[in-house]
């Protein structure tokens, strides 16, 4: 059965091989803020989280979704009893946006600027996963799975502020930071909505039983 990792990932690798060597699919859907104040092309919000740079840039982003894609699906069919497909879904594509609206303020004036992929949705899975399951085993570039959650989030987020700052390697290191952010923000804002569980407390505790394990 397809679930909807799975359908996003197809999805976003139909559309993104093709435009690997067609400049026209990636001038029509990549996220130029310039463009979208001048021309209201607000689609390009979403549309830039469908093509990637280059294959590698794909992979990467499309392994870490499913990596992670099933664990909060999963848990999302829990949380929110009846709704999990759609909450997963409004929450990557929410993220899709979100992620790149600083983006969009700091450089809509900026007509050389364009961005492109899934960093920021897929961040925004991978830290609602580490937040709903702040112990999961994670690996930092060449280490295996060893690191915790919760202490590979701070390093991200720290790592992609300091690039962001730094520059010059022509990555969106905000829409991986603000999409990370999303991503817990998302699940504290539907736990006002949908009683009965407090992800807040479900992760101190999980993180305190952890430090309790040593």
């Amino acid at each position: 059965m397809i679930n909807s990792t799975l359908s996003i990932i197809i999805l976003t690798t139909i559309i993104s091989f093709p435009a690997f060597s067609n400049h026209k699919t990636i001038d029509d859907l990549i996220f130029q803020p310039a463009i979208i104040k001048t021309k209201n092309q607000w689609y390009r919000f979403i549309t830039c989280g469908f093509i990637h740079a280059d294959i590698t840039h794909l992979l990467f982003n499309m392994l870490s979704l499913y990596m992670f894609g099933d664990i909060v699906e999963q848990a999302f069919s829990q949380i929110y009893p009846g709704l999990g497909t759609v909450m997963y879904l409004l929450l990557y594509f929410l993220a899709t946006i979100v992620s790149v609206v600083p983006t969009y303020i700091k450089h809509k004036d900026d007509y050389w600027y364009r961005s492109l992929g899934a960093s920021g949705a897929v961040s925004a899975i991978v830290f609602a996963g580490i937040f709903l399951y702040p112990t999961i085993k994670i690996g930092l570039f060449i280490l295996p799975p060893i690191i915790p959650g919760f202490v590979f989030a701070p390093i991200y987020l720290i790592g992609s502020a300091y690039m962001e700052k730094r520059g010059g390697d022509n990555v969106n290191h905000s829409a991986h930071i603000w999409g990370a952010v999303s991503g817990i923000v998302f699940i504290l804002i539907a736990s006002v909505f949908f009683k009965g569980f407090d992800p807040l407390e479900s992760f101190i505790r999980q993180v305190m039983d952890f430090m309790r394990s040593f």
